[in-house]
């Protein structure tokens, strides 16, 4: 289909809204017209015009799909589309379920790079390594009970493990993958309640890398990665 017969499938919008309304627009745009995988979307003028919204407002909401992994722009080319768009038909908001979407091509990702740091880690650590694997997974176990926010403490055992790995290039790469994925404002996934159900795996975790297990290890952060793909699903459903 012509990018340019996709713009059939918009309206103005009632407001001049920055927030869902726009992604939601386009999201009905892209699915009514059928657009799929290197289908190219329309100009940003062109959509700007067609919903009655600034092209600023237009470039924000592509922004967002670019940093989901929705589309892919070439400069001087356009904008096309790099993964499967739908609007949201049950409970879940579009962008919900397209940040949860998002998240589970990111978690394929990080399931096969962290069997490996993982196995190394269980491996290689050396016993003051070990100790504050080990020190951590309290730490953060303790911030998960008692209801606080349990952020920083899960980057700190994480980021222990990946040390005891002995490649630093597992840290950046892994660190960089937990910051490609921006939250929106409110988004479920974002919140101290997302994926609780992984964090008692931390300690099977924990206790496999300082026992020098990589086969436990390795078990262990699939289990952890399975709460959590789980608990996605469950929030797009």
């Amino acid at each position: 289909m012509a990018h340019d017969d996709a713009l059939s499938y918009l309206e103005k919008l009632d407001s001049r809204s920055r927030g869902t309304a726009v992604l939601d627009a386009l999201a009905e745009m892209v699915e009514r017209a059928g657009l799929s995988v290197g289908d190219r979307l329309p100009p940003e003028v062109s959509l700007a015009s067609t919903l009655g919204v600034g092209r600023s407002t237009i470039r924000e909401a592509l922004n967002r799909w670019e940093g989901l992994g929705l589309i892919n722009r070439r400069r001087g080319d356009g904008t096309y589309l790099a993964a499967r768009v739908q609007s949201a038909h049950g409970v879940a908001p579009t962008m919900v379920r397209l940040e949860g979407e998002a998240l589970l091509r990111l978690l394929e990702v990080r399931r096969t790079l962290e069997q490996e740091v993982v196995r190394r880690a269980a491996i290689n650590a050396n016993p003051q390594q070990r100790k504050r694997i080990a020190a951590l997974c309290v730490a953060l176990l303790n911030e998960v009970d008692a209801g606080r926010s349990w952020t920083e403490a899960d980057a700190a055992f994480h980021g222990a493990i990946y040390e005891a790995s002995g490649n630093p290039m597992f840290a950046q790469i892994l660190r960089s993958l937990g910051q490609a994925q921006e939250r929106s404002s409110g988004s479920p996934f974002g919140s101290d309640e997302f994926a609780l159900a992984s964090f008692p795996l931390h300690r099977l975790l924990a206790d496999a890398v300082v026992a020098g297990d990589a086969d436990g290890a390795s078990e262990a952060v699939n289990r952890m990665l399975d709460a959590v793909e789980e608990d996605i699903r469950r929030l797009i459903a």
